[in-house]
């Protein structure tokens, strides 16, 4: 059954006749999710520090936010998670969830370092894979600078960002480079083919709908061979073994729910350590709605606890 919180914020969006992101051109969509956050989200956290920072990518400066934790001293070597936000790979930014990635860093302990990649349609598949993936080797390249220790560093993200997580912990596999300690994967997209059953079950309704989806992805990827490509579509990659272990949260009611239980049965066949939490009652975005619906500020604790224990020192 969806969660009463849940049901109340989809009816208040009905009855307020609020418009559909599919209906919206991807600047008015911006703007739109950059403006109503604040009806969802809690006030962000206090944290030490924030400074915002630009990685050297392959079409220029990438934008980046660098957050250190309360409690922490200027001269801590921290481990640090980076972030990449979700949004279709068509909105957000580093302003939508600068509350979520302020609460990780405080209940984590971690350094947050968010990526503002590149969007589509202006940037089209496989920009923001190679922002995200630029922005996590920066990080590791400048972590003196940014007084983090590049041996605990995660990645993580929530939908898209999702996406992009599990595709840069494949690539710098892949590339025969140091991996991150951490995946964490918040409803992540891992099948950009989009014919997993909750894409029928829950396309409708729930916030996240199947024309909204398309919308999303036919911005993204608009040569449908794309779909393909793992760096697109993480769960086809031919060897899911030997990546870093990963928390892939999911929720009941979210067209998203079966491929990331697909994409964690995968890596667990694999003999990547994997955990699955499914929050049954829950609607895809749920995590930053924490003003509004409880149980977002139970999976943010339990997100921050997981990278905790990952990102420990080592004996």
């Amino acid at each position: 059954m969806l969660h009463p919180q849940a049901r109340a914020l989809l009816n208040l969006i009905d009855e307020r006749g609020l418009p559909p992101t599919h209906t919206l051109s991807p600047a008015e969509a911006r703007r739109f999710y950059r403006e109503r956050r604040t009806f969802t989200q809690p006030a962000p956290p206090e944290v030490a520090e924030v400074v915002d920072l630009a990685a050297s990518g392959p079409a220029g400066a990438i934008p980046l936010r660098s957050y250190r934790p309360l409690g922490s001293a200027a001269a801590d070597r921290l481990p640090v998670l980076v972030y990449y936000h979700g949004g279709g790979w068509v909105i957000g930014d580093l302003d939508t969830h600068d509350t979520l990635c302020r609460e990780l860093c405080n209940l984590s302990g971690c350094a947050v370092v968010a990526v503002d990649y590149r969007l589509a349609p202006e940037h089209p598949f496989p920009a923001a894979m190679e922002d995200a993936l630029a922005a996590t080797r920066w990080v590791r390249d400048n972590a003196d600078t940014l007084r983090v220790d590049a041996s605990r560093l995660a990645v993580g993200g929530d939908s898209a960002g999702g996406n992009l997580a599990a595709v840069v912990a494949l690539a710098l596999r892949d590339a025969g480079e140091p991996q991150p300690v951490y995946q964490l994967l918040i409803y992540p997209a891992t099948d950009q083919r989009r014919g997993a059953p909750s894409h029928t079950t829950n396309g409708e309704g729930y916030l996240l709908t199947r024309d909204t989806m398309d919308y999303f992805h036919d911005h993204y990827l608009p040569d449908p061979a794309q779909n393909l490509d793992w760096r697109a579509s993480p769960l086809l990659h031919a060897d899911l073994a030997g990546l870093p272990p990963a928390l892939v949260l999911t929720a009941g009611y979210d067209p998203l729910r079966d491929e990331g239980l697909q994409y964690a049965h995968a890596l667990s066949s694999a003999g990547t350590r994997a955990t699955l939490v499914n929050f049954e009652r829950q609607i895809h975005g749920f995590i930053t709605m924490g003003k509004v619906l409880d149980e977002a500020n139970d999976a943010v604790r339990l997100c921050a606890a997981m990278l905790q224990a990952a990102t420990a020192p080592r004996a």
